[in-house]
């Protein structure tokens, strides 16, 4: 996302790799910055969210 920074981030590791985040591969998360190694496992992230949320409304 523009503008995002990796001081911005509540992490220094991605939470799926455990490897050091990137500037490229950051994200809103309930209104924090939350960082992942690269845009593959930011994508994976946003679309594991999407999909928990989307099965939320149906409860």
């Amino acid at each position: 996302m523009a503008g995002l920074k990796l001081s911005d981030a509540i992490n220094e590791n991605c939470p799926w790799s455990g490897k050091p985040i990137a500037e490229d591969s950051l994200t809103i998360y309930k209104e924090k910055v939350v960082g992942f190694c690269n845009p593959g496992c930011k994508d994976k992230f946003e679309k594991a969210v999407s999909v928990f949320e989307e099965n939320l409304k149906d409860r």
